[in-house]
């Protein structure tokens, strides 16, 4: 099986998404052949511009499948007109569009999700990450529910202290948050407010952004409690990433964190926010952390993750035949 993932490459700390990385390592250790396109160029237009260098990068090699990772980059493997199916995984902002900020509102820009509904009849099939995305599918044939899994090699839960080398007090006690403070939907302004609260209790804020992703599993592996209080995600990878370090969280009620943290002790999902404060120094006093297990238990290892991925490929591949 010969795979060609597509995906954007415009980040400055990465060439393609760690996790997307991840995906494509986790597969081609179950015999899939794994290459990369990287697309360059920011918004609807920057992206077009790949669809002439993307056409001809597949005429250098013969590939059964192409995954597409993002609404954009799906549009530019379906405009290069191969007779290749395509496979779109949608992340999130494609789904629910992105969160904006006017003065004290609050509102979606719609531009991506009406192209993630307008290419669905063009793919042969979609990757939706969490349940809350499948109210925006209406090709539902061709859905299937695939969060991302998490390497447990990479964050191993073994709770080694790397305080010195990250420069980190060890006598401290830190509230780890991992997303960019200026992106909205992140709300890192709600955990902010909570700052000289958390201060008087003995806790350090702590928000390393922007961060080498070989870099995560170091902080969570030393801090006592990671937060994410987004607005809006569909199964975001740092609650799994934490979860199989057994590094303790609090989170907001997004995508699928309740379903994926479901009972397991040392987290917390929170609806208000109000309650993040209280939820936080309560976290942080449990001296039990099951999130490794919780991972086990729901079959969320980057290795079965990949193993659904290959059916799906198989199964279009046959179909195509």
């Amino acid at each position: 099986m010969k795979v060609l993932f597509v995906a954007s490459g415009n980040s400055r700390n990465f060439s393609i998404a760690p996790f997307i990385l991840e995906q494509g390592g986790s597969l081609e250790e179950a015999g899939v052949e794994v290459t990369y396109y990287s697309v360059k160029g920011r918004g609807l237009i920057g992206y077009l511009k790949n669809i002439r260098r993307l056409r001809k990068f597949m005429d250098t090699k013969e590939f059964d499948v192409v995954h597409a990772h993002f609404t954009l980059s799906a549009w530019i493997a379906v405009l290069t007109f191969t007779k290749l199916p395509v496979i779109v995984s949608f992340m999130g902002t494609d789904v629910f569009g992105r969160i904006v900020k006017i003065g004290n509102w609050r509102f979606s820009n719609p531009f991506l999700s009406i192209l993630t509904a307008i290419i669905q009849p063009f793919v042969d099939a979609i990757v939706i990450k969490s349940p809350n995305m499948e109210k925006y599918i209406w090709k539902k044939g061709k859905m299937f529910l695939v969060p991302n899994g998490v390497d447990f090699k990479k964050f191993d839960g073994k709770r080694i202290d790397f305080r010195q080398e990250l420069g980190l007090d060890s006598e401290k006690k830190y509230i780890l948050f991992l997303g960019n403070p200026n992106d909205t939907n992140k709300n890192f302004q709600l955990l902010f407010g909570f700052r000289s609260k958390l201060q008087e209790c003995g806790f350090e804020l702590l928000n390393p952004y922007p961060l080498k992703h070989e870099m995560v599993s170091k902080y969570l592996s030393c801090v006592d409690v990671i937060v994410l209080c987004s607005l809006r995600e569909g199964s975001p990878n740092v609650v799994k990433e934490a979860m199989a370090s057994n590094c303790k969280g609090v989170f907001t009620d997004v995508g699928d964190v309740r379903s994926v943290v479901g009972n397991a002790k040392g987290y917390r999902v929170i609806e208000q926010h109000e309650e993040l404060l209280e939820s936080i120094l309560e976290v942080a006093k449990s001296t039990v952390c099951e999130g490794r297990n919780r991972l086990n238990e729901i079959g969320l290892d980057i290795e079965s993750v990949a193993q659904k991925l290959l059916s799906i490929y198989k199964s279009i591949v046959i179909r195509e035949q």
